[in-house]
């Protein structure tokens, strides 16, 4: 019951403006969650083998790390409202578009356009909450924020699923089926500029600032320059780690379990939902933990808690113990995904950390992208058992070099927060 009306009682503190920003998030997560469920598998129905799938996903990925930096260069500059607006409005199209148009040319050349506009959200949301929040309230509101998005991907996932096998219930083909709620879920996605038309966006000047107990000595600029980009290296090495793990495994879950387990759509994006709706509670629970143990202990330990898990999804053939693996690993290793939210916007200065979740971003979609082509090769070669049971395999092995790196580079507490505060003054 604390936890419920402590809950109740965050979000009736948040202002309109953040508020009008989680319904954007809303329809563009649930646009998003349609196409991360059906999308390979309706490339899958038009006749397109393996390599095709890993093809678009690098190549979206790509284009997807090509933008991070720019936009979070321009993020920091101009107005991240507006950028917003253009990223729904243009990825709305685009995935308009790819659920139409079916020639590899268009299908590629699409996935570029989707993970070009696409990225603004992902760069720019943190930046875009962190600049309209009190500091204590930032942990709190990532996790909300990061809660909202898998559940709105949960409705994407789940409702799409079911609707294509519906739609083939009345007698529509596999392809149109998909077509039609990937169209849907273009649809829906090209909405969300909608309420970001309505915010107000907070001034640069106007954004809060922690009170300072202790004064904090001045510094040179150069000094203070060299502290936010090595802390960016540092974080942007560890999502490079975890993104190359997760690009072996996490893009191709629904192929995973409906090619080893002959599962149907709805009980993959039945199981992929309910995969998210643990996280969230997870992601709710994540603040209390780091509250008590520290913000990097909670992260490593989420972290590490998930591999048993993974091991077990990749190596079983029974469907039940896949799932529950599954599961708790989706949860444990999501969860840490808000505190290391929180711990970048603390630790580097505001008029850097557009750029600075651009380059962490970066480093993720750069790991995906790189290891397309790597999973379509193990899988093919060594078949549907072994080549995920070696995917799954290297990704735990990744997953345990990032957080033992992550422990060893921000275990110990600085007071590099308040030094930016200082220099961002």
């Amino acid at each position: 019951m604390p936890f419920i009306y402590q809950f109740k009682k965050g979000w009736n503190d948040l202002s309109l403006t953040i508020k009008l920003f989680f319904l954007a998030t809303l329809l563009f997560q649930i646009g998003g969650g349609m196409f991360s469920v059906l999308y390979n598998l309706y490339i899958q129905d038009l006749g397109y083998d393996d390599s095709m799938n890993g093809r678009i996903i690098s190549i979206q990925s790509f284009a997807t790390a090509l933008m991070f930096i720019p936009i979070g260069m321009l993020g920091d500059r101009t107005s991240r409202k507006r950028l917003l607006i253009i990223g729904a409005l243009f990825s709305g199209l685009a995935l308009v578009g790819r659920s139409f148009l079916d020639s590899s040319a268009s299908l590629i050349s699409l996935a570029v356009m989707s993970g070009l506009f696409m990225s603004i959200f992902q760069v720019l949301a943190i930046p875009f909450l962190a600049a309209g929040i009190p500091v204590h309230q930032r942990l709190q509101v990532f996790s909300y924020y990061s809660s909202l998005v898998l559940a709105s991907q949960v409705l994407g996932s789940m409702g799409g699923g079911m609707l294509a096998d519906l739609f083939q219930v009345f007698g529509l083909s596999s392809v149109t089926s998909l077509r039609i709620v990937l169209a849907a879920g273009g649809v829906t996605a090209f909405a969300a500029f909608i309420p970001l038309l309505m915010i107000v966006e907070t001034p640069r000047e106007k954004v809060p600032e922690p009170k300072r107990t202790v004064p904090a000595p001045a510094q040179p600029a150069a000094k203070g320059n060299r502290s936010d980009f090595k802390l960016i290296a540092q974080f942007g090495l560890i999502q490079l780690i975890i993104g190359t793990g997760s690009g072996l495994v996490i893009p191709y879950l629904n192929l995973y379990f409906t090619n080893r387990f002959s599962i149907s759509l709805s009980a993959v994006g039945l199981l992929i939902s309910l995969g998210q709706i643990m996280t969230i509670v997870s992601m709710l629970i994540g603040p209390y933990l780091a509250e008590r143990v520290g913000s990097v202990k909670a992260v490593v330990s989420f972290q590490l808690l998930s591999l048993p898990f993974l091991l077990l999804t990749g190596s079983t053939n029974v469907f039940a113990v896949a799932a529950m693996g599954f599961l708790f690993r989706q949860a444990l290793m999501n969860a840490a995904n808000p505190i290391q939210s929180a711990v970048l916007v603390e630790r580097v200065s505001e008029k850097r950390r557009g750029i600075a979740n651009s380059v962490t971003q970066t480093a993720f979609m750069l790991g995906w992208a790189f290891m397309g082509p790597v999973q379509s090769s193990l899988v093919t070669s060594n078949g549907y058992y072994w080549g995920y049971a070696i995917t799954f395999s290297i990704t735990g092995v990744l997953y345990v070099g990032a957080a033992a790196l992550y422990y060893m580079m921000f275990r110990k507490p600085k007071q590099q927060a308040e030094e930016n505060s200082v220099l961002s003054a």
